[in-house]
């Protein structure tokens, strides 16, 4: 009985081991979460506060200013990616080049609630929300010939027009549950722009 005794102390304390181990790890990941990577854009004429576990990386063209990687949700086999960068072009023909990139399920133009577009004012400037959902026709690179088709995608981006310091495009995409887990951190960061 005292060696039974023994055997079920010895793994009730691995059991509870293992278990502050997870919470540990768990409350580390939200910790991060919770921390902002503050970076500035426009030569630092404005700043703005990407969450603590987006992993900033070195952008995969010389046209991005800057580039992170999102953290895959459960389920979803790659991260997000949201880039950075400053481009001509009008408003409306980017946002036309972006739902371009889209396609229904059936192969078809997306339309109704897969394609939105919103235009509010923060920080005194005039923001164009775009939000698009579907079947992403991904490039590796601007001059690639060849898209590679992506099933259930998702992209939340932002298009903000400054006085002197050109039109900067937020573009954030991915599979579709690893978006969804991250717009409210791309809102918050995009609602928090600033002048330093």
């Amino acid at each position: 009985m005292i060696v039974h005794t023994g055997v079920f102390r010895v793994g009730l304390f691995v059991l509870l081991f293992f278990q502050a181990g997870a919470v540990a790890a768990q409350e580390n990941r939200a910790a991060k979460a919770l921390a902002s990577q503050p970076f500035t854009i426009a030569d630092g004429a404005f700043e703005l506060e990407a969450p603590g576990d987006w992993k900033a990386v070195k952008p995969k063209i010389r046209l991005i200013e800057r580039e992170f990687s999102i953290p895959a949700a459960d389920g979803d086999e790659a991260p997000g990616r949201l880039t950075v960068m400053a481009a001509g072009g009008g408003v409306e023909a980017n946002i036309a080049r972006w739902v371009g990139q889209f396609r229904s399920p059936e192969g078809g133009a997306i339309a109704g609630d897969a394609k939105k577009v919103e235009k509010k004012e923060i920080a005194g400037m005039e923001v164009w929300l775009v939000e698009l959902r579907g079947d992403y026709q991904d490039k590796p690179s601007p001059f690639a010939r060849q898209a590679v088709n992506r099933p259930n995608y998702r992209m939340l981006a932002a298009i903000v027009p400054t006085e002197g310091r050109g039109t900067w495009f937020f573009k954030l995409y991915g599979p579709a549950a690893t978006i969804e887990a991250a717009e409210k951190s791309f809102r918050s960061m995009i609602e928090g722009v600033r002048k330093p």
